[in-house]
């Protein structure tokens, strides 16, 4: 894809590479300051890697760069004074900052790039007792997304349970088996609650432990208006939302449970994730 050159704007920043190379050798001159010429990237697409190329003068004396679109920023092997070029996992969706500063944490480049998406993401989500459509908000939660359709592409939702089912609260699933064993999952995420999504009946959200930043795989349900859960504790972060099957939901819900294996609020006959697949 052709490189495009990206304008000039200012944003805040989520995700930083710190790129710090400190002049060699026993002279206290100070090193001349980085400057940037250009930043282009060789595609835009939400989910895919983008190569970022950035040019300038004296690049190796240090520049931190920061894109809120980006998930895990790296150098690129092959680096040179006057250009370096990064590379990362974009998560973001819409117009997005692209900052650069120098070694003395001054401003030295203000850009943006714009991702486009042409549909929300959804989850069909088939239970045993029904299918569940989910849209996800990769807007307001571009890294609770990202990581929620990690785990569906994985296949590791199938065959998960939902554990966890109180009817004037919520259903919890995602994270055990149907004999209450937990499964495995990948490195926790950062929290990315008061995103503007609210815990509201019907929308998805994630599960934590007390740890801010703890969430993995599992998930939940608000069966009704759970405001409070914006703010306590730190907040839960919501996601998505059911745009589909929500009388499946509202069957769950009021299944018989009990305790079993260590845990309250246990469905008596399980109710099972037999799919979960991204339909859009």
């Amino acid at each position: 894809m052709k490189s495009k050159l990206i304008k000039l704007a200012s944003f805040s920043s989520a995700t930083t590479l710190a790129v710090l190379l400190s002049a060699c050798g026993g002279s206290s001159t100070t090193p001349p300051p980085a400057t940037i010429s250009s930043v282009t990237t060789d595609q835009l697409v939400y989910r895919k890697n983008m190569i970022m190329t950035v040019k300038g003068t004296n690049l190796n004396n240090g520049i931190n760069l920061t894109n809120k679109a980006c998930l895990q920023i790296s150098e690129l092997s092959g680096s040179t004074a006057t250009q370096k070029t990064f590379s990362c996992k974009i998560v973001g969706v819409g117009t997005a900052p692209v900052i650069i500063t120098d070694s003395a944490s001054k401003s030295i480049y203000a850009g943006t790039v714009t991702v486009a998406l042409t549909a929300q993401p959804r989850i069909t989500m088939g239970t045993s007792l029904g299918n569940i459509v989910l849209e996800l908000d990769p807007a307001k939660a571009p890294v609770t997304v990202d990581n929620f359709l990690n785990y569906t592409e994985s296949g590791f939702y199938v065959n998960k349970i939902f554990h966890r089912v109180i009817s004037t609260f919520m259903i919890q699933g995602g994270g055990f088996t149907a004999d209450l064993v937990q499964a495995t999952t990948a490195a926790p995420i950062v929290l990315e609650a008061n995103n503007g999504l609210s815990n509201l009946r019907g929308t998805v959200a994630m599960a934590r432990t007390g740890a801010l930043n703890s969430a993995t795989s599992q998930f939940f349900i608000n069966v009704v208006d759970n405001v409070s859960l914006d703010t306590s504790s730190g907040g839960y972060a919501v996601f998505g939302k059911v745009v589909s099957g929500l009388d499946v939901v509202d069957k769950i819900k009021v299944v018989p449970t009990g305790a079993r294996g260590g845990l309250t609020d246990v469905p008596a006959t399980a109710v099972v994730i037999n799919s979960m697949v991204q339909t859009q």
